[in-house]
């Protein structure tokens, strides 16, 4: 450990922790010496300075909290002591230019991907069954059963019991020594090289509790959603079973994706059940035009395409006190690589965004983008408070354990998951990002709501930091979790794919750690390495009732 804590800008009036400190610890910081007066945990923030109740609370060089008890010098800042607060905002603020990074080193580099109509790229090419409605769960989780393990697509473990083989033998007379002998556990690529459709990465089943009932704003964003992710590059085509009478009707399903991709020549069939002259009928039907599908999926094969084709979604979860140190800078350094490069990054989680608006106001290239994030942002804001609650309930009980012990906190370090790139395009949820750059996504902070949200406006990979841990993942866009400490790396090694502890023990630096991270990305978006969440069938969906969520 090269230091045992680090001030992250020259404003910031409190320090952070790289290792626990013990009261009484001598801190020499700025040509004088400070004692800690408490026991500090790593992640968790030190004040420099005596502060009054109502004083500022700095850190990233914004304010983060408010003293709501006398502060001594060296204190630990706590859930106790402090209160959230943050700066207000508003159109108008100063613009910088951007000074873009050096990209030589991937200016003639290329990722191998899928090629679609419309001159987008996909990472993976996937087959989708979507349920209209939840009365059509059922009917996909049979569709389900029928054709993933059939097809050679059924791997959630390291390997697979082939019984198949087994039976197989056991039919054609083999004695119980021979059965004995037979070789059933297969490795994910063996099942892998074996696939009926070996160009389809595989087949998604977006079930939901939507659909039909509640709010009808909530069934069109739902059909939104759909048309989003079926318009993906990841995506090769779709299956839609609809019921008939559900508030999300298939046209407007149908509307969205001739407003997204007006030249739209996916393979898309949509059933409906009302219609069918059975439930037998309506799956055999479903399954048959799925098979078909596939074999035209099958038809398109990796080839090799600019790194301006990717669009990169960035997230956090599960954050610490080191993920805005370590994990979201490096995350950041990469998407201004990818920006520099002509390609697009797409930023969400509007709740983790909170005190630093002015920032990315400032940032926004356009007037018009600047006044649409402070209308999502202050409605977003409105409606929680009108529901009782608000954006300062955002962090979780793990964040405040592990030093987020405000929304604004958290927020300044998950702002930087964005870089320092201008801001192209701000979007509302469902919409696309179209425009080349840093474009701003409005969603929840909430994981899964969040990624969710990022496949459907177009994000052909994500890039996921996490402090504390988590398997989230995404049904058609490969998530690549990084780690902002060392600790969990080993930890959790089993869903961790990049690690960026080294910053803070001091073994690696920012830049180095972005350079390396757009490798992996490139690799990934190759079909060269699953990341975990992938490899483990975590394929979460959770579309966002815009009712209330963080």
């Amino acid at each position: 450990m090269a230091t045992k804590f680090i001030q992250i800008h020259p404003k910031d009036n409190v320090l952070a922790a790289l290792t626990d400190l013990t009261a009484g610890t001598i801190v020499e910081h700025e040509a004088s010496s400070l004692t800690l007066t408490t026991d500090t945990q790593a992640k968790h923030k030190f004040t420099t300075i005596d502060l009054q109740v109502g004083d500022d609370i700095i850190m990233y060089g914004t304010l983060v909290g408010k003293a709501t008890k006398p502060i001594a010098k060296g204190e630990t800042i706590t859930t106790e002591n402090v209160v959230h607060a943050s700066l207000a905002y508003g159109v108008g603020g100063a613009k910088e230019d951007w000074e873009a990074p050096d990209v030589s080193k991937w200016k003639d580099k290329t990722f191998n991907g899928y090629h679609r109509a419309d001159g987008r790229v996909g990472t993976a090419n996937y087959w989708l069954v979507i349920p209209m409605v939840f009365c059509e769960n059922r009917n996909v989780e049979v569709m389900k059963s029928a054709l993933l393990t059939a097809l050679g697509y059924h791997m959630t473990t390291d390997f697979v019991v082939d019984t198949e083989s087994l039976v197989k033998k056991y039919k054609d007379g083999a004695s119980a020594e021979e059965l004995i002998n037979v070789d059933i556990m297969k490795t994910p690529e063996e099942i892998k090289q074996n696939r009926t459709f070996p160009n389809v990465d595989g087949i998604k089943f977006l079930t939901h509790e939507g659909g039909c009932g509640g709010f009808r704003l909530d069934s069109e964003t739902l059909c939104n959603l759909f048309a989003g992710y079926i318009t993906n590059p990841n995506v090769a085509g779709a299956t839609i079973l609809s019921l008939g009478c559900q508030n999300a009707e298939v046209r407007i399903v149908e509307e969205r994706i001739k407003k997204l991709d007006p030249n739209f020549s996916k393979p898309l069939y949509i059933l409906e059940q009302q219609k069918s002259k059975s439930e037998r009928h309506f799956i055999e039907d479903a399954v048959k035009k799925t098979f078909l599908g596939l074999i035209e999926a099958n038809k398109v094969e990796r080839k090799p395409a600019p790194l301006n084709k990717l669009v990169l979604g960035l997230e956090c979860g599960g954050s610490d006190g080191f993920s805005g140190i370590s994990a979201n800078p490096s995350l950041g350094h990469a998407s201004d690589l990818l920006v520099a490069l002509g390609a697009t990054t797409v930023l969400s989680e509007f709740p983790e965004l909170n005190g630093v608006e002015q920032e990315l106001i400032n940032r926004c290239e356009t007037e018009e983008g600047a006044k649409k994030f402070t209308v999502l942002m202050d409605t977003y804001s409105a409606r929680a408070v009108a529901l009782g609650s608000a954006f300062a309930d955002n962090p979780s009980p793990g964040n405040i354990k592990d030093g987020l012990i405000t929304d604004a906190i958290k927020s300044a370090g998950a702002a930087k998951k964005g870089g320092t790139s201008p801001v192209t395009d701000v979007l509302d949820y469902t919409e696309p990002a179209n425009k080349k750059g840093l474009n701003l996504l409005c969603t929840p902070g909430n994981d899964v709501e969040s990624t969710t949200g990022l496949a459907g406006s177009g994000c052909n990979v994500i890039a996921f930091t996490t402090g504390l841990g988590t398997p989230t993942g995404n049904p058609i866009t490969p998530v690549i979790k990084m780690s902002s400490n060392d600790a969990l790396a080993k930890r959790m090694k089993d869903i961790i794919d990049f690690n960026t502890g080294g910053v803070i023990t001091g073994e690696a630096s920012i830049e180095a750690k972005g350079e390396e991270l757009l490798d992996y990305i490139i690799e990934v978006a190759s079909g060269e390495k699953a990341p975990a969440a992938v490899r483990l069938g975590q394929e979460d969906f959770i579309p966002w009732k815009r009712g209330l969520s963080l």
